[in-house]
């Protein structure tokens, strides 16, 4: 994959879809390990595809060129497509905060604090181990 010449530190998401022939839970493991890989630069957020394709998106904070590299050189998914995105207006974890609360007010006339006070995940009442095991949504 050809590495951009972007030199500002910035987020990058990483899009990746898995082939075919991997299982659900698989595709799971291989996002979550990238996700916890301490030699690439800092993820911000992540989550998985819920049915088809499997895959995921990662989010991470590239600070300097020798993370970009790392980034664009990393061995975790091999044989998925994957695309790296370099952000625009999320250059840092708390620029990517910021985007996401100018969206919301911006584009959906609501703001991120009310948000994220409403509704608190509690991620006991559902089985999302199950959902992201098999990539089925579980009924309840």
């Amino acid at each position: 994959m050809k590495i951009p010449t972007i030199r500002k530190p910035r987020c990058y998401m990483v899009h990746a879809i898995a082939p075919a022939e991997i299982t659900p839970a698989e595709a799971n493991r291989l996002i979550n390990a990238m996700t916890a890989d301490q030699t690439l630069p800092l993820s911000v957020w992540h989550d998985h595809f819920l049915g088809q394709p499997r895959g995921g998106m990662i989010l991470f904070y590239v600070a300097n060129q020798a993370e970009q590299k790392a980034l664009y050189t990393q061995q975790h998914l091999p044989g998925w497509q994957v695309q790296i995105h370099p952000l625009i207006y999320s250059f840092s974890p708390s620029a990517f905060d910021a985007q996401t609360g100018y969206t919301l007010r911006a584009y959906r006339d609501t703001d991120w604090p009310t948000l994220r006070a409403e509704n608190r995940p509690n991620y006991g009442e559902r089985n999302l181990s199950a959902e992201a095991e098999t990539g089925v949504e579980a009924v309840d």
